[in-house]
């Protein structure tokens, strides 16, 4: 019982599923968005660690064969202690909790101390994974009930399983954690009578780039899974429904199947380049490398609001310069009426889409994406003695400004109004590791200051290792000041990028697509 007067918060246990974070729940996602405590598994996919929030406190409690970062004792006792503190705990789960997940054992302690909680269902790898290698669990031509068993023997014990009854079920039989196992799984069932020709599979780290099936017969698959190799997590699946996985297969047809990709983009601007790279069939990691944070004070800015209608020009070179404009307009008082007859040009489609998103009509965008491009357009349409305003990032490029002027004698006010923060976080450690042994595939930037903010982030390794998909070529030059393998997208959008990452999955590589 807790002391009365004790702040009491509440744990969530949330399910996240196998790797792919698409399978998140809503509601796991939505808890997860919350937290102010994480404690996770090893088997969370990295796409959805992503999501947990930057300020929230991170516990990694994960567990591999024959190594344990924490036991189980030492969870539910954190579980336990950081409720007390009156936190929102979230203990996130690969998979889902009440499936072979323990989540009743981190229950029980929870309710001695009358600590409230909530469980959150989670896609259970059992059904998932299969269904990713192309294999349905049932079938009405080959099984018509499913088996869900677990392969994991405690030290130094033999597994506890009914291999006679489990030979008679004409069901699908589905082992997770059984890959330590496999031998033993498979003499079992053969010695209980069970067809040395039953189809059999072995399905490596499902649902991410790692994916891998072997399927053969009952009494081959552990010499086929010797033969090939198999890593951690894998699951075994016996049963006719086996036969359908080359067949049905789907996932590994996707184009960057078989790739994880890291993107560096601030967080609210990542998520569509995540999500069309994900439904190519990429592993997708999304480690911020910059932030976005507005100048509080800007009294410069706010005189300017006030004779924003003297302006012929308004021109932007960012997303995120658009939306801390109006922002700021807004919270201090003005709208669009404030602009008066200005005429609004933009670097890029992305931004002048966010232009568009505020009811204004952009006409002014360059062929060519960059600012330099965006120079030279505004030199050759503007009339001498005209006026223009560009909000924009501190130490913003100074090529816009000098191709202005060669061209054009008019009076520019460039105003910083945000600036880029480098982003720093653990895991960062981890993806140095993962880029030199070759487990991302490639990197990709959406400007220099991405770049940079990553350099900053992983100082000392070997940038010759990255495979950088940028986005223009300022952002290029950036990369290959570090001796980064590039491929530079041919136009500076989004949908051109994942050409690119398309493209390099293919073997091609430092050239434009």
């Amino acid at each position: 019982m807790t002391e009365e007067g004790t702040v009491k918060g509440k744990v969530f246990l949330v399910g996240a599923g196998p790797a792919d974070v698409g399978l998140l729940t809503l509601k796991g996602k939505e808890i997860l968005e919350q937290a102010e405590v994480v404690v996770c598994d090893r088997l969370v996919g990295e796409g959805i660690l992503s999501l947990i929030p930057r300020d929230a406190e991170r516990i990694d409690a994960g567990k591999r064969a024959g190594s344990h970062t924490m036991t189980q004792k030492e969870i539910n006792q954190t579980l336990l202690e950081k409720a007390l503190e009156g936190k929102c705990v979230v203990r996130l789960k690969g998979g889902d909790p009440f499936l072979f997940g323990r989540g009743g054992e981190e229950l029980e302690l929870l309710m001695q101390h009358e600590i409230p909680f909530e469980v959150v269902p989670g896609v259970t790898s059992a059904f998932a994974v299969p269904a990713y290698n192309g294999i349905p669990v049932t079938h009405r031509d080959f099984a018509s009930s499913v088996h869900i068993l677990t392969g994991h023997r405690k030290q130094g014990q033999p597994l506890q399983l009914d291999f006679e009854a489990l030979a008679r079920l004409s069901g699908t039989l589905v082992f997770l954690m059984g890959v330590l196992a496999l031998e033993e799984i498979c003499q079992g069932l053969l010695a209980a009578g069970m067809q040395p020709q039953t189809a059999a599979a072995v399905l490596q780290q499902g649902a991410c780039a790692g994916q891998k099936k072997i399927i053969s017969c009952l009494s081959n698959i552990t010499k086929e899974v010797k033969r090939q190799g198999v890593q951690t997590p894998a699951i075994l699946v016996v049963g006719e429904v086996c036969t359908l996985g080359n067949q049905f297969g789907w996932y590994e047809k996707l184009p960057l199947f078989g790739h994880k990709v890291l993107v560096t983009r601030p967080k609210e601007r990542g998520k569509l380049l995540a999500d069309k790279l994900r439904q190519l069939g990429a592993e997708v990691v999304e480690h911020p490398t910059i932030r976005i944070e507005k100048i509080k004070v800007n009294l410069k800015l706010w005189r300017e609001f006030e004779r924003l209608s003297q302006y012929n020009y308004l021109v932007f070179t960012s997303p995120a310069g658009v939306s801390v404009f109006f922002d700021e307009l807004a919270a201090r008082g003005y709208d669009i009426r404030s602009l008066g007859t200005a005429k609004i040009a933009a670097i890029g489609p992305g931004t002048a889409q966010e232009i568009h998103k505020r009811g204004l009509l952009c006409p002014y965008v360059p062929e060519v994406y960059d600012g330099e491009h965006l120079g030279i357009l505004l030199g050759e349409i503007c009339e001498d003695g005209e006026e223009i305003f560009i909000p924009r990032a501190a130490n913003g490029n100074l090529q816009l400004i000098r191709e202005i002027e060669k061209r054009a004698c008019v009076e520019i006010t460039d105003l910083p109004i945000y600036q880029t923060v480098y982003e720093e976080f653990p895991a960062f450690a981890d993806v140095k590791g993962q880029i030199e042994e070759g487990q991302i595939s490639m990197v990709v930037f959406t400007s220099s200051s991405t770049v940079r903010g990553f350099a900053q982030a992983t100082k000392g390794m070997d940038y010759s290792f990255v495979r950088a998909v940028c986005i223009g070529r300022q952002t290029e030059a950036a990369a290959k000041e570090l001796a980064m393998k590039t491929m530079t997208a041919k136009e500076a959008t989004i949908d051109s990028m994942v050409e690119a990452c398309v493209k390099l999955s293919k073997g091609g590589a430092d050239r434009w697509i």
